[in-house]
């Protein structure tokens, strides 16, 4: 290896460490309980004419996102979404069940009424 190579893959190697994020201590991981389909749902029991602007912002995702879930919630059944003017109204099925199998027993309502 000549002196110029080394000091090439020194400065690479300097680089990517720079660029390597620090790890994560237990502290510094953030998690919820709830995923975001979850917060879209408690949301939407507060406010059901709530724009996906709004619903984006009080979730801390994207208006992309809040769509992709909005049209996940409406395909499993969980809301049904209606036309009121110019913005969309959504009623909550609250007699569905969870999804995952240790809680499909359960009905989503119970999760809406503690925050309510």
């Amino acid at each position: 290896m000549t002196p110029t190579s080394s000091g090439k893959i020194q400065r690479k190697l300097t680089i990517a460490t720079k660029n390597k994020p620090a790890a994560s201590t237990p502290e510094q991981k953030q998690w919820t309980f709830l995923s975001n389909h979850g917060h879209v749902l408690i949301f939407l029991a507060h406010d059901p004419a709530a724009r996906v602007r709004d619903i984006a912002a009080a979730v801390g995702i994207t208006e992309r996102s809040a769509q992709i879930i909005l049209a996940d919630l409406e395909a499993t059944g969980y809301l049904t979404k209606k036309r009121v003017g110019r913005r969309n109204e959504y009623t909550i099925k609250l007699e569905k069940k969870f999804r995952h199998p240790s809680e499909s027993h359960k009905s989503i309502r119970l999760l809406l009424d503690i925050f309510n």
